[in-house]
């Protein structure tokens, strides 16, 4: 059985977005699927990891195609911007409102004709049983329909993240026709996609107001971070963030908190260091700096993967924070699956009845406080720092091996197999 997978991530790609599809390409061959990946021949990604090539087997078929990056044009190259400074690149107005009223739904719509021409010509000469397109950017499900439509054959649409919902949709000030024409098209998907695929059971109940067919399949964690090695945990109380952090998720309160110990408790300043590695916005550095928190607070910026899992397993407690935005519950980031697998305490900031609550309570590897809690957020990080003292900060975590890419790659499978 023949799966073609429409994705603009893709090795040398880094950063999460790749992850989820390199993955499951991994694992599709041992459940009878022979995956064929149709990505981009030139991209310009934010952010490249080319270790991450040594994952995709010489076995499996890549096709690739050029793309005009019109980004290239209105945002890398602008005065001040930087192709790296992902974690910024929305702040800009007038940017900010090109993109989100001239390239609908995303700037790779320029990539559809020419895909669309691309993989009719593929599928002419060769059998293909499945179409899988994944999003963002969600002009990969419109390539996957136009083939899945013309040649009758089955489609899948995977939703890493919401479309029209997408937390960070508001920064492009859309005008109204923008808008519904977005919704036109993210309607179109759901209604003609065979079966919508997505990572949390909040974005399945958002997606069945429209869609008959949706399933969850979480993302999760592969063999690379089970690594049985030796750890030397950080002899410091350190609370490490790692991985993209945009302002929406902008931990106000944590850093208040931070500062009223510090200010309180001359022996927690000492011990304390805030460890961030990836990406963070302006306004994140402005509120440490706001809270006098900069001398202890390390930015390591852009890692490998690999020395990305090396920090996340060091740390004394792994900080995650979901965006504060309506409709948060069902946002579920890649990283969270793999900070469980570092078996270090988790303290995440969030909504405290979300999807994210319901899966740290089933593996019991930490714990979510509202974004506005200041209270059991500080008595939270004061239970932590007194393990830490007393050497015993630790998390018995359990219910892990669901999570792993493997398992659910075999259960990926199971539903191509049951279209």
């Amino acid at each position: 059985m023949k799966a073609l997978i429409i994705t603009y991530y893709w090795p040398p790609a880094g950063g999460s977005g790749v992850q989820r599809w390199l993955k499951f390409v991994k694992y599709l061959p041992q459940f009878g699927i022979e995956p064929i990946v149709y990505t981009v021949d030139n991209a310009k990604y934010p952010k490249e990891d080319y270790s991450l090539q040594n994952e995709i087997s010489e076995d499996i078929v890549v096709l690739k195609n050029p793309i005009f990056e019109p980004t290239d044009v209105f945002f890398w190259k602008q005065k001040g911007v930087k192709k790296e400074d992902v974690a910024n690149s929305t702040n800009n107005g007038l940017l900010s409102f090109i993109r989100g009223n001239f390239f609908i739904p995303d700037p790779k719509i320029f990539w559809v004709s020419s895909s669309v021409k691309f993989l009719q010509k593929y599928v002419n000469e060769n059998s293909i049983d499945v179409i899988i397109s994944t999003g963002p950017p969600h002009s990969m499900h419109l390539i996957a329909k136009r083939i899945s439509k013309k040649n009758n054959i089955k489609w899948i649409a995977d939703f890493r993240d919401p479309w029209t919902d997408l937390y960070y949709n508001n920064e492009f000030k859309q005008l109204s026709f923008a808008k519904q024409k977005n919704k036109k098209l993210e309607k179109s998907v759901l209604e003609n996609a065979d079966l919508i695929l997505t990572v949390s059971n909040a974005l399945k109940n958002d997606f069945l107001k429209i869609a008959k067919n949706v399933s969850v399949i979480t993302n999760g964690f592969d063999s690379e971070v089970l690594k049985d090695e030796q750890v030397i945990l950080d002899s410091k109380f350190t609370i490490s963030y790692i991985g993209l952090l945009p302002k929406q998720s902008n931990p106000k309160v944590f850093f208040k908190v931070l500062k009223d110990l510090c200010d309180a408790n001359q022996d927690f300043k000492n011990d304390l260091k805030m460890l961030f590695v990836g990406d963070i916005s302006q306004e994140v550095l402005l509120e440490i700096e706001k809270n006098n928190l900069i001398e202890v607070t390390e930015f390591k910026g852009y890692v490998s993967h690999s020395e990305a899992i090396e920090c996340q397993k060091k740390s004394q407690v792994l900080l995650l924070l979901i965006p504060n935005v309506p409709k948060s519950a069902g946002i579920l980031t890649g990283k969270l699956f793999e900070y469980l697998t570092a078996k270090r305490p988790i303290l995440a900031l969030g909504l405290e009845d979300g999807d994210l609550a319901e899966i740290l309570e089933n593996t019991n590897a930490g714990v979510v406080i509202d974004h506005q809690n200041e209270a059991k957020l500080s008595t939270e990080i004061l239970k932590l720092y007194k393990q830490f003292r007393e050497g015993k900060l630790s998390v018995n975590s359990k219910n892990l091996e669901q999570y792993h890419r493997k398992n659910l790659t075999k259960q990926l499978a199971k539903i191509i197999k049951n279209l």
